[in-house]
């Protein structure tokens, strides 16, 4: 059986040898249609059939227990793409490499979803299709790559694979607090990768317009999106427009950061009741950037990149702080403490606000409505500090950001309420 669970229809189907080959064929030709495409020798009917060549002796191995057939698959697989290579190299000069490397996963693709990993096996085949077709842009951006970015990329990787599965699987106990090591670390390493994946997508896409820059900006570090904007505004006032729709955007990108990190970690228990305020304000925030400035505008953003080991251990240890200064003020001075705490919390980072909120939550220190509550808070004090930032510079820009800020956030409240007296 798939350990997907599928409509009872589909499952009963797929308990079928001969569904799980021709699902096995199917999925390699999907593979191979970036091959054919390219132009390559190994194109779709090679690719398909060679998931039906790994779904095959993947069955006979299951049924006669003659285990060494898949081997035996295995190896014909790779002497056909030692072959490929060399004719390449003798034709043209160079190694399809990737075309070899393609054929192994159509075999594994095969052997995946005859064994019953269905869902295993479409993953790895959309994956592989992917990384096919993005090769220009996976190039590109591999050799555009300076040495701290690259290093960064290496430290990051470090934190998310290496010490994360070091860190203790069951939850500990400290003085009041209830800790899960492994879900705070993936919380950091979380935040800390929706910033580095965003200041690659600004970096790369940074020109199209106000979405991206402003967005992506925001999700990268809104804080850098007031800053840039706020230099250009002074230097240029016809922009002025644009920037009310850049800082509206990076503060949209905040609050779907923290509604993000607020439902994932929550899940079995996902609180619901934060998607309604944040969610106004999202798609309020959008829609008045997009009415204020065209999407063809745009600016040149001076980020850094977010990630680095220095950056993820400052984020952990801020964290740390808000998280024993949340518990301290829950605990002395009961729910007011813990929302007070929050607010000013999210005046430094709305994220770690967050953060700590739910691990409250998840450790049974708090309810699931004060959780909603300190996040929405934090979540609006981020919103003031760009508000603040915004203060200095010309009266008219100060003005609109002021006034939008404000009655976006009004509008949340409202919506908030009237969703509890529903």
């Amino acid at each position: 059986m798939s350990p997907l669970q599928f409509d009872p229809v589909f499952e009963a189907a797929l308990v079928q040898p001969a569904v799980r080959l021709i699902l096995a064929a199917l999925l390699g030709l999907f593979l191979g249609l970036e091959r054919e495409w390219s132009d390559i020798d190994a194109g779709m009917r090679t690719f398909s059939l060679t998931g039906l060549a790994g779904g095959v002796f993947t069955l006979v191995a299951t049924e006669t227990g003659f285990e060494s057939a898949l081997l035996v698959g295995g190896l014909f697989v790779l002497v056909q793409a030692a072959l490929l290579s060399l004719a390449s190299l003798r034709d043209e000069g160079a190694l399809h490499l990737t075309t070899s490397a393609s054929l192994l996963v159509a075999y594994g693709v095969g052997a995946l979803v005859v064994m019953g990993f269905v869902f295993a096996g479409v993953t790895v085949a959309v994956v592989s299709s992917l990384l096919l077709v993005l090769k220009r842009e996976l190039h590109d951006f591999a050799g555009a790559l300076s040495r701290d970015e690259l290093r960064s990329v290496s430290e990051f990787a470090i934190l998310a694979f290496v010490v994360f599965p070091l860190l203790p699987a069951e939850r500990i106990t400290i003085q009041t607090v209830t800790l899960e090591p492994r879900v705070a670390w993936l919380m950091v390493v979380t935040v800390a990768g929706i910033g580095f994946v965003n200041y690659t997508v600004v970096r790369t896409y940074g020109g199209i317009g106000v979405v991206v820059t402003g967005f992506f900006g925001g999700l990268a570090s809104s804080t850098a999106v007031v800053g840039s904007v706020l230099d250009h505004v002074r230097r240029r006032p016809e922009l002025e427009s644009f920037a009310v729709a850049a800082v509206l955007l990076a503060d949209a990108a905040m609050a779907v950061r923290n509604l993000a990190i607020t439902l994932a970690f929550s899940f079995p228990s996902p609180l619901l009741a934060a998607v309604v305020p944040l969610g106004t304000f999202v798609v309020g925030a959008a829609l008045v950037a997009l009415w204020t400035a065209g999407q063809r505008e745009s600016v040149d953003l001076d980020l850094d990149s977010p990630f680095s080991l220095r950056n993820a251990l400052g984020f952990g240890a801020v964290f740390l702080l808000i998280l024993a200064v949340g518990t301290v003020a829950q605990t002395e001075f009961g729910t007011a403490g813990l929302y007070v705490s929050s607010f000013v919390s999210g005046l430094v980072s709305s994220a770690g606000a967050t953060t700590t909120a739910i691990l409250l939550f998840r450790g049974g220190s708090i309810s699931d409505s004060s959780a909603v509550v300190a996040v929405l808070l934090a979540t609006a004090a981020s919103v003031l500090v760009k508000t603040a930032l915004a203060l200095t510079g010309p009266r008219s820009f100060t003005r609109a950001v002021t006034r939008w800020s404000v009655l976006l956030l009004a509008v949340s409240g409202v919506a908030t309420l009237l969703v509890a007296l529903v």
